[in-house]
């Protein structure tokens, strides 16, 4: 994952002087030292590592220790201020045309992943409540034009297409004028890349951006080719003049320099980051909260709002319902919400959102246990999954049988299920219990009191 190794580092340096009654000349020196060694070996450019540690270096012998921190915490405060400021300070949006259609021309080389990323686009735009149109705007690449079918078709968004033409400034006014009369409040032109920067590509790019006027060019940069990354971003800003970046396999690069250098080199924001393979994984680029991820404080909002996204709320409804009426969870409600867990993502990414989490060097998690899981429960009968008491020693081999697991394997699993079998029943007391003490007015209290 982005920054594993800059993380792990930077979150060994904090824990060094969360602690620390006092911070000498020499302990900054020294955490200093191992914050620029951090940052460069995360393929961070090296003369914005000069100019973020010189910045730290004055801040924290020139400020003040608030009263309520440690000198230790405030030093991590202004570590975590500046790795925001790097990243973009706050988080950019796309600028939507109040005439609809908005168009976002995506650029980038070829190879960065510009198809994948307009369809993600397209499906992240969708869910804001926008109605995106995909263009097939690369007329060169072999199967480009079916490839972008392909995502489209996936998510049932339409395609504009034109095969029987080569000029990508009328395909793309086409585009425009398909969606004004379809209705499409947003149009997303993937265009052609090059395996490198030439002028033939800045041409037909330039001639697209003056005739069809989009009104924000993002370009799509691969974040595992490092500093390649920075270069490519400041030739393109340079030559055709950018409004933002989308880094794509930030879940492939355990350096993700390319992430803290790109906004500084440019002076353009990161305004999406695609983090995994899924035409769902992608997210707006907040720059907070990567910093806080990146020093180990957790990033609890975007589990909020993936959960939010994630979770059918009438069928979370409906089940708080059933469990007032039954008195024990069985295996069919286990295995609803097990299945609305698993649209958030892997459980390993969600974990790490955490506080405090990812420092756990121990704790290991395997999301193929969801699948064996849920192989487990599909293999019972309706009657098994309603009352798992009925599962003895027969039963438990042919689920096993069934589901392609070991008996041990049932029997792990079965133990668990107990155990938060037990857990909810016991916060279903609590709030009983809570519920009851409510309805207990002030002088029936006085009057329990006095006896």
């Amino acid at each position: 994952m982005a920054f594993e190794g800059l993380s792990e580092k930077l979150q060994e340096i904090t824990r060094k002087l969360r602690g620390k009654a006092r911070i000498t000349d020499s302990d900054l020196k020294e955490m200093l030292r191992e914050v620029k060694l951090a940052l460069l070996e995360a393929d961070v450019n090296y003369m914005i590592v000069k100019e973020f540690i010189n910045t730290i270096q004055e801040k924290a012998l020139g400020q003040d220790v608030l009263k309520s921190l440690t000198p230790g915490q405030q030093v991590i405060k202004i570590v975590k201020d500046e790795l925001i400021e790097l990243l973009g300070g706050t988080e950019s949006k796309i600028n939507f045309t109040p005439n609809p259609p908005t168009i976002i021309m995506l650029v980038g080389l070829q190879g960065s992943g510009k198809t994948t990323t307009a369809g993600k686009l397209a499906n992240l735009l969708r869910k804001q409540g926008k109605k995106p149109l995909l263009v097939a705007c690369d007329v060169y690449r072999p199967a480009a034009i079916k490839q972008l079918q392909v995502v489209g078709g996936q998510l049932n968004i339409p395609v504009f297409a034109n095969e029987n033409s080569k000029d990508v400034v009328r395909i793309a006014k086409q585009a425009v004028d398909t969606a004004i009369s379809k209705l499409n409040d947003v149009v997303i032109l993937d265009t052609a890349g090059r395996l490198h920067i030439d002028e033939e590509l800045m041409a037909e790019l330039k001639n697209v951006k003056s005739n069809v006027k989009p009104h924000e060019i993002l370009l799509v940069v691969d974040s595992m080719t490092g500093q390649d990354a920075v270069n490519v971003a400041k030739s393109f800003n340079e030559e055709l003049g950018i409004d933002g970046v989308v880094l794509t396999k930030l879940d492939g690069d355990t350096r993700g320099g390319a992430a803290i250098s790109v906004k500084k080199i440019t002076g353009r924001p990161i305004k999406f980051a695609a983090t995994g393979e899924k035409l769902s994984d992608i997210e707006v680029f907040h720059p907070e909260r990567m910093a806080s991820r990146i020093l180990g404080m957790g990033d609890v909002l975007s589990i909020i709002e993936k959960a939010e996204e994630s979770f059918d709320l009438e069928e979370a409804e409906k089940l708080e319902k059933q469990l007032k009426k039954k008195k024990d969870l069985d295996l069919d409600d286990y295995l609803t919400q097990l299945r609305q867990v698993k649209k958030m993502g892997s459980f390993s990414s969600i974990l790490k959102m955490i506080p405090g989490m990812n420092q756990l060097k121990d704790v290991q998690v395997d999301d193929k246990e969801f699948v064996r899981i849920e192989a487990i429960i599909s293999s019972m009968t309706k009657e098994e999954r309603q009352n798992p008491k009925l599962l003895n020693g027969n039963r438990r081999l042919r689920i096993a049988k069934g589901s392609g697991t070991s008996v041990q394997d049932v029997n792990k699993f079965m133990k668990s299920f107990e155990m938060t079998q037990k857990m909810i029943k016991k916060i279903q007391n609590e709030k009983n219990m809570k519920k009851m003490m409510k309805n207990i007015n002030q002088s029936d209290l006085k009057g329990m009191l006095k006896q």
